[in-house]
This record gives structure tokens, C-alpha cells and sequence, in this order.
């Protein structure tokens, strides 16, 4: 991989990250949350990401196992590889507690509204928040990557995906460490930081898999796979439900068929 293709990515990968920081400091610097913006970008996020892995990325995987391993063996592989996804991602969705997933979203009108708990449940809730977005986002960084290294008009694409995403999640992890810690400063660092996991999940995985994806097709075929699962799981779990909870259901709808639209357009302009 050229250095420039390599930095592109992580640089991509790093934007969709940090972009809790967003919703950490509209949870601090707003009084209220702009709910239809937010619902309609929600579901703009979601309708990008729908799209873009069933139309693009699934083919990819289904074209790079069918050249190595057949029709059959391939088209068997691609399937696997996108349930086994939806599978990794919903267990980790799974093992999170819920008022420490940073995915139960919440309001910047909720801060100010929770009844702080005891000592040892302030360190734990932040503890567990710090490293539930860790995991979250380790497997989102991967997706991110993976995509802008192959195509980084792709790339981008997801990349605003995923930062629409990580905004109200920003707003999700600030307001429990706020009430862990009674300072907003560190709350808003420790989510912001929390955005690091997806470059980290990046590197790692990059690390892993491209000595493997130089010599083997399967290899990437299977990747790709995955991250189409990984990301229309994030899409119906999270994104669309999110969008609905914030504003009206016709809303986070206009926002899906808007996303898919878009990218629809702009995978034709560069065919």
C-alpha cells in the first residue's frame, strides 16, 4: 500500500472518530437539542450506509471470493462473512451494559436532569462508558479504513456516515461521565478521546490483515463481507431507531431515502 493511500485512510478513519467531540460539546455549549436536524441526519447516515454495503461493498466481497473460489464456495462465503458481521457486532452490542452503551442515546436537555449516584457507581459508570465506546468503535474504524484504502471516494462517503453517527453518540457518553465525575472538561475529553478507538482499530487491523489481503482475494473478499454486515447492523440497530426516537418517523424516513439518493448518484458519477 502507497504511503499517500495510507494516510488518506487514517485520516478519513480519525474524522469519523473524533467527531464524538461534536456531540460532547453540543451537550455542554446548547441548551437544547435540535431534534428534526438530528433525526434527519440520522437517517441520512443510515440510508448512506445501507446502500453503500449492499450495493457496493457486498459485491465487492462476492466478486473477489467467486474469482478465487467459484460461484458457489464464493457466493456460500460472501453470505457467511456478511451474517458472521451482523453477528460480531451485535454481540458486542450484546455484552455492553445498557446505561453504559453509548449507543442508548440521550438529550443535551438530559444534562442536568440525572440524580448523581455514589462514589463507586460514578467510577464504574465511567469506566464502563470509556470502554464501551472503545469497543464500539474499534470495529466502525476497521469498516472505515478498509473502505477508503480500496476506493477513497468510498471512503469518504462512509467516513461522513459514521461521523453523523458518532455525534449524538459523543452527546451519549459526555452526560453519564459528567454526572461521574462533575466535570465537564473531562467529560468532554474522555469522549473525545473515546473517538481515538476507531484509528487505533484501524492501524490494528491493518497491521493483521494487509500482509494476508496482498497475497489473497479471500481474504479481502471476506473483510469486506464483514464490513458490510458490521454496517447495516449499526444502520437497522442504531441509526434508524436513534432517528425516530429524536423526531418524527416520516423524518429519519426522508433522511434514509435521501442518504441512499446520494450515494446512489455518487457511485454513478465514478463508474
Amino acid at each position: 500500500m502507497e504511503l499517500e493511500t495510507f494516510l488518506i485512510a487514517l485520516g478519513l478513519t480519525m474524522f469519523a472518530g473524533l467527531s464524538t467531540g461534536i456531540g460532547s460539546a453540543l451537550a455542554f455549549f446548547t441548551k437544547t437539542t435540535n431534534k428534526k436536524f438530528l433525526s434527519i441526519s440520522l437517517g441520512f447516515s443510515a440510508g448512506v450506509m445501507i446502500y453503500v454495503s449492499l450495493v457496493e461493498i457486498f459485491v465487492k466481497s462476492k466478486d473477489a471470493l467467486t474469482e478465487s473460489l467459484g460461484n458457489v464456495q464464493g457466493n456460500w462465503i460472501t453470505v457467511i462473512s456478511f451474517f458472521g458481521g451482523i453477528l460480531l457486532i451485535a454481540l458486542i452490542d450484546k455484552l455492553i451494559p445498557s446505561y453504559e452503551n453509548p449507543h442508548e442515546m440521550r438529550n443535551v436537555e438530559d444534562v442536568g436532569t440525572l440524580q448523581p449516584p455514589t462514589e463507586n457507581k460514578l467510577y464504574r459508570m465511567g469506566i464502563f462508558t470509556a470502554l464501551a465506546i472503545a469497543i464500539h468503535n474499534f470495529p466502525e474504524g476497521l469498516a472505515t479504513f478498509t473502505a477508503a484504502v480500496n476506493d477513497p471516494k468510498l471512503g469518504i462517503a462512509i467516513a461522513v456516515a459514521i461521523a453523523i453517527h458518532n455525534i449524538p453518540e459523543g452527546i451519549a457518553v459526555s452526560v453519564p461521565i459528567f454526572y461521574a465525575t462533575n466535570n465537564k472538561k473531562k467529560a468532554f475529553w474522555l469522549s473525545f478521546s473515546s473517538g481515538l478507538a476507531e484509528p487505533v482499530g484501524a492501524v490494528i487491523g491493518y497491521l493483521i490483515l494487509m500482509p494476508f489481503i496482498q497475497y489473497s482475494q479471500i481474504v479481502m473478499g471476506v473483510v469486506f463481507g464483514v464490513v458490510a454486515g458490521i454496517m447495516v447492523f449499526i444502520s437497522l440497530d442504531e441509526l434508524l431507531p436513534s432517528a425516530r426516537e429524536y423526531g418524527e418517523h416520516h423524518l429519519s424516513i426522508y433522511g434514509l431515502v435521501a442518504g441512499m439518493a446520494v450515494m446512489a448518484v455518487s457511485l454513478l458519477m465514478f463508474i
